[in-house]
């Protein structure tokens, strides 16, 4: 099965799936374009942005979900920041406070405007 995400500001809007017999050309290669037509010609959309995505995240940096974001200048998807100061970690493919995990157990919530956990 192949998978699409359809994007609208750069916002994961829905996630769907396709036979792989739909996005295969007649040389059996796939191929993004034929997914992209084929969900909009069903959903009456001919404008949608669809784009290829991977369940074990193989394209475009992890698997989306609605509401994820895009970030069309490096082509991947990324689950929304959860606080500004947040980095990337491509290694865990999460976002990570800029100061680790907490050492303490009872520290569960980050403060933004301290960048501690408290």
């Amino acid at each position: 099965m192949a998978h699409f995400a359809k994007i609208e500001n750069n916002k994961v809007m829905e996630v769907a799936v396709v036979e792989n017999a739909v996005i295969r050309d007649v040389n059996g290669d796939e191929q993004e374009s034929l997914g992209q037509e084929f969900l909009r010609s069903i959903h009456n959309e001919p404008d949608a942005v669809w784009l290829q995505c991977s369940y074990n995240h193989n394209i475009k940096n992890i698997f989306p979900c609605a509401g994820y974001d895009y970030d069309p200048s490096k082509d991947e998807f990324y689950p929304v920041k959860p606080f500004p100061s947040w980095v990337w970690n491509k290694e865990y493919k999460s976002w990570l406070s800029p100061i680790g995990q907490p050492t303490d157990e009872t520290k569960t919530t980050w403060n933004e405007s301290s960048g501690e956990w408290e």
